[in-house]
């Protein structure tokens, strides 16, 4: 039987046994798979440190037609996820490997997705910057996964009628409807949060790429409330980085008039 050859991030790995390990993995040619790695914690095996979690390699697997574990050959090292001073870039690794985990089906490539995470953990991997620079990554990694479940939010127009919505004020988020709602379908719904204008603009340039500029702290707030929020939906669970995936935003100072 020859072995597949493909693209991988580890987003699970557990012993089994003395020496090996089933690892999860999502490939950019073969989607999910689970995979026994024979001797994976021997020195010198033929993994070579390539499956550590949040790591990028290139693996060779024999494929499983009758359900169980593939069994996983090789695995050759191309990026090591590393821990710098920022911890929140290391949640963010950290829920990037949840995500791909938790809204993808087994064996269901999607090229796409990889790409936006792999290029997500290059970014995390060794951050030594502010936070600021990591929000806007952990975001766009959502957007791109949940659309590629299916389950992307509407932004731009009303997700019950598809009227397009303003661009002003504050606008309806329905949770259980799936985004934006326009004034005449906001009535009468459940589960449903007011959004700023600011924070549907952010999350609409962070759906088309845009990923370089720094998210202010007011809008961040309202970003990560509604975001962990809408993920526990479509989960239906909290996620388990939700908890460290809140910005720490400081208190306003108080003036002498404001005393």
């Amino acid at each position: 039987m020859a072995a597949d050859k493909a693209h991988a991030v580890v987003i699970r790995a557990v012993p089994f046994g003395e020496t090996s390990a089933v690892v999860t993995l999502y490939t950019r040619e073969l989607g999910k798979l689970r995979a026994l790695a024979k001797g994976a914690w021997r020195p010198k095996s033929a993994f070579d440190g390539a499956l550590d979690l949040l790591s990028t390699c290139q693996v060779l697997v024999l494929r499983r037609s009758s359900g169980g574990l593939d069994l996983l050959t090789e695995a050759f090292l191309e990026r090591r996820f590393r821990v710098a001073t920022n911890l929140t870039a290391v949640h963010g690794g950290m829920y990037v490997a949840e995500l791909l985990d938790a809204l993808t089906a087994d064996a269901d490539p999607q090229p796409e997705l990889f790409d936006v995470a792999r290029t997500t953990l290059l970014h995390l991997s060794d951050h030594q910057g502010p936070d600021a620079l990591v929000w806007p990554r952990v975001v766009r990694f959502e957007l791109a996964a949940l659309r590629a479940a299916g389950q992307a939010p509407a932004l731009g127009r009303c997700a019950e009628c598809r009227a397009a919505v303003p661009d002003t004020g504050r606008i309806a988020f329905g949770m259980l409807d799936g985004g934006v709602l326009c004034a005449a379908c906001r009535r009468g719904r459940r589960v449903v949060v007011s959004v700023s204008s600011a924070a549907l603009a952010v999350l609409r340039g962070l759906r088309a790429g845009s990923v370089e500029r720094p998210i202010d702290l007011p809008v961040l707030g309202e970003l990560r409330a509604v975001m962990n929020t809408y993920v526990a939906h479509v989960l239906g669970r909290k996620s388990r980085l939700s908890p460290r995936l809140v910005p720490v935003i400081p208190p306003r100072s108080t003036s002498p008039r404001d005393a």
